[in-house]
């Protein structure tokens, strides 16, 4: 098939992996979520509660140039494009570490069409209190992908690089990281995003300040928007977490009970697929 076609409940489809599409509930509607396994499409809102198997044939392909590979690396990339990549480099993780201006950014055009864009500084509830940045176009999808059930913007930059300095003086007092065990035991207690917000930027006012003496005043500004709540399609989060992995058991099945953050709920299991983004399977439903 040369464009994207959606499979109805109780048929097959077949291919590669890639990141679920996820869009955002209206009002307390729950996210809708989307499989896509090459050109096909499964809608797994409707396949809650009822069976799901999913079978890798053993094959991986590079999900930027599709040649096949032993190994996936950086969740989807054959060993070649993850050396020589921009996406792949290490500052994409840790954007204070861009090295752009130094003329050694791998991919020159690529960084200032993703990295040179405005971004947002966020908080996100999806284990307890998180920082984290994204493009200011992934709001909410970010949020959606990491399982967050409450998240609040609290600044725009005007680069990812500004981001991820933003986010190091953040890092001195609230984690980036997502106990992603708690988020799919669904173990998360609500908390006043605001209240938070203005306890860190009070606590945090210097660092911001040597901030935008460096970049400009109007390159870090403080957002006044409100708290978001985030809804999932579960309808029964696990007791116990069992994490299923194509690498040591190459078939996967269960029930559904839902779908959260990158993440399928089985009654036998969980499966984070998004690692395994390049497979091929065969999901059936």
């Amino acid at each position: 098939m040369d464009e994207a076609s959606t499979i109805a409940v109780g048929h097959v489809i077949r291919g590669c992996l890639t990141k679920m599409a996820v869009e955002p509930g209206r009002g307390n509607a729950p996210a809708h979520y989307t499989l896509r396994a090459g050109t096909q499409r499964l809608d797994l809102n409707a396949c809650l509660g009822r069976p799901l198997r999913l079978s890798w044939s053993g094959a991986i392909a590079c999900t930027h140039c599709g040649r096949a590979t032993r190994k996936s690396f950086g969740q989807g990339y054959c060993y070649p494009c993850f050396k020589r990549l921009a996406q792949c480099d290490t500052c994409i993780v840790k954007p204070e570490l861009c090295h752009y201006y130094e003329g050694t950014c791998r991919e020159p055009e690529w960084g200032e069409r993703h990295c040179f864009q405005p971004h947002v500084v966020y908080l996100a509830n999806a284990s307890g209190l998180k920082v984290g940045i994204t493009r200011a176009t992934q709001v909410p999808t970010r949020w959606l992908d990491q399982g967050a059930v409450q998240a609040l913007p609290v600044l725009a930059v005007e680069s990812r690089q500004q981001a991820g300095f933003v986010e190091v003086l953040f890092k001195e007092t609230v984690s980036d990281r997502t106990n992603w065990r708690a988020m799919l035991k669904g173990e998360v207690a609500p908390l006043d995003l605001a209240a938070e917000r203005d306890r860190l930027l009070a606590r945090l006012d210097s660092g911001l300040a040597n901030l935008r003496e460096r970049f400009g005043h109007e390159a870090i500004r403080i957002l006044d928007e409100r708290a978001v709540s985030l809804a999932y399609p579960v309808l029964e989060y696990p007791r116990k977490i069992v994490s299923h992995n194509f690498d040591k058991h190459p078939e996967v099945s269960g029930m559904l009970h839902g779908v959260k953050g990158q993440y399928l709920i089985l009654d036998s299991g969980v499966i984070n697929l998004r690692k395994f983004t390049g497979y091929e399977v065969e999901v059936a439903a």
